[in-house]
């Protein structure tokens, strides 16, 4: 997820956005430990910038196992995980959260990870257990892409939000909706599946025309979408944003709420629910990993209940473990997706450079 969904009063930094966490507690230790990790008190966790743990957590995890955790962000989901491919054999860090069903076989075909079984694993139902014959990659979190709405911009207006993919191409929302670009972006590249998935092989390229022809407009990343171009997000209205349809998730109400001084009893956004697609976000020990006894010993951490309970309201994300509990204020504010679209993971992998060629071709030029 992409991607910390962390909200100031002037900007949302998220699993959504990007944030600073750099370490917990420091690189102490000797760093120069050999593959076995044989004396090296720091773990390195590659992610995309919307990791995120309350310090407290992390401490517990170096608490329990004398390991120190150092965090290198490295962009968006897709960029982050185009920097392991291109450093493949020699990794950045130990293990790299943030590839998720979208991307999996990219990071699979180049060999990305060493298998291993985290322990808890039994605890995570199979149906969100990614490569699970092989144990390649851990499953962490799941979440739903979705169109997120300014609902003061429609109530003020006395339109109905759109609730559909077929809505969001009406001429009633011309130059409403800001994108993030497929080929950069983890949730731009889970709405080009949603719409995929919705409309066949033969019917996504036509409905991205008419979605052209309504104005939609495309950046970078979710970061600007969200936090700059939304108009319904604290930090797209001081960056003074005019677009009140935006791709994000169906949690990030609640972050809207959380950081809000006062919290309003109503969120400020609400979620097109026909619009979503399901992510399911994993993370994997590195081939090649300095420090491999850290690296499993971290995977393990991150299925257990203590960070699975820690992640909704740092990353705004569902746990993946049965046995974590969700927080009254992410349970209150978040949006439920009973139907949301999926796509199996041998399909994403047969089509999505293609669809995202084609999908460059059609929006972008």
């Amino acid at each position: 997820m992409s991607t910390t969904k962390k909200i100031t009063l002037t900007a949302l930094a998220a699993a959504l956005g990007a944030s600073t966490l750099a370490a917990c507690g420091g690189s102490s230790g000797d760093d120069s430990a050999g593959a076995d990790g044989g004396g090296s008190k720091t773990v390195t966790l590659v992610s995309h910038d919307s990791f995120n743990a309350s310090p407290a957590v992390l401490k517990e995890f170096t608490k329990q196992t004398g390991y120190t955790v150092k965090v290198l962000k490295s962009g968006d989901a897709v960029e982050a995980l185009n920097k392991e491919i291109l450093t493949k054999g020699s990794p950045q860090g130990d293990v790299f959260f943030g590839v998720d069903n979208t991307t999996l076989s990219r990071a699979l075909d180049n060999d990305l990870f060493t298998p291993y079984e985290a322990k808890g694993l039994e605890r995570v139902p199979e149906a969100v257990r990614l490569d699970k014959d092989k144990r390649r990659v851990t499953p962490i979190d799941s979440g739903d892409i979705c169109v997120n709405y300014d609902k003061k911009y429609f109530a003020d207006r006395k339109l109905a939000p759109p609730q559909s993919f077929d809505d969001l191409a009406e001429p009633a929302y011309r130059n409403l909706l800001v994108v993030e670009n497929a080929e950069r972006s983890s949730p731009g590249l889970g709405f080009l599946l949603g719409t995929a998935a919705a409309y066949g092989d033969g019917g996504w390229q036509d409905y991205w025309k008419k979605l052209r022809a309504n104005g939609v407009k495309v950046v970078d990343s979710w970061e600007i979408a969200y936090n700059q171009e939304f108009s319904g997000s604290a930090g797209g209205r001081a960056a003074k944003g005019d677009r009140p349809l935006v791709v994000s998730y169906a949690s990030s109400p609640p972050v809207e709420v959380l950081y809000a001084k006062p919290q309003p009893k109503v969120a400020p956004t609400g979620v097109s629910t026909g619009t979503c697609f399901r992510q399911t976000e994993a993370a994997g020990l590195l081939r090649g990993a300095r420090n491999e006894a850290g690296g499993k010993a971290l995977l393990d951490f991150l299925i257990s209940r203590k960070f699975q309970e820690d992640m909704p309201l740092t990353m705004f994300v569902n746990p993946v473990a049965e046995d974590a509990k969700l927080p009254p204020l992410f349970t209150e504010f978040g949006e439920v997706i009973a139907e949301p679209r999926t796509m199996a993971p041998e399909k994403i992998a047969e089509n999505r450079d293609q669809w995202i060629q084609s999908w460059s071709s059609l929006v972008l030029k």
